[in-house]
């Protein structure tokens, strides 16, 4: 049972970044996901969530109009699309499952 990240890496101000999150172990089609950030120096902050379904989503306003969730149900995945990424987006990106279970995440640079 685990969430693997991958996707991160050293991108400029005003660049994209797509991460994805891998399942499994477990139904992943029944449990919300959701994105968490950590920068350094402060707390985990809630970025976004999807339901089960992929039909509801919801964003921190920090992140809202420039980052997109999604999953694939099919593929056990979900995906947090990043555009126009800023200095201060920089942190360690992780997936959380509802059932509690997280990744160790990936780590998301910009900077110049």
């Amino acid at each position: 049972v685990q969430l693997v990240e991958s996707g991160g890496g050293l991108v400029q101000p005003g660049g994209s970044l797509r991460l994805s999150c891998a399942a499994s172990g477990f139904t992943f089609s029944s449990y919300a996901m959701r994105w968490y950030r950590q920068a350094p120096g402060k707390g985990r902050e809630w970025v976004a969530l999807i339901n089960n379904a992929g039909t509801m989503t919801h964003y921190a306003d920090s992140v809202k109009g420039r980052f997109t969730i999604s999953r694939d149900n099919y593929k056990n995945t979900v995906y947090l699309q990043m555009n126009s990424l800023k200095p201060e987006d920089t942190a360690l990106y992780a997936c959380n499952c509802d059932s509690g279970l997280w990744g160790r995440g990936t780590q998301v640079t910009v900077s110049s």
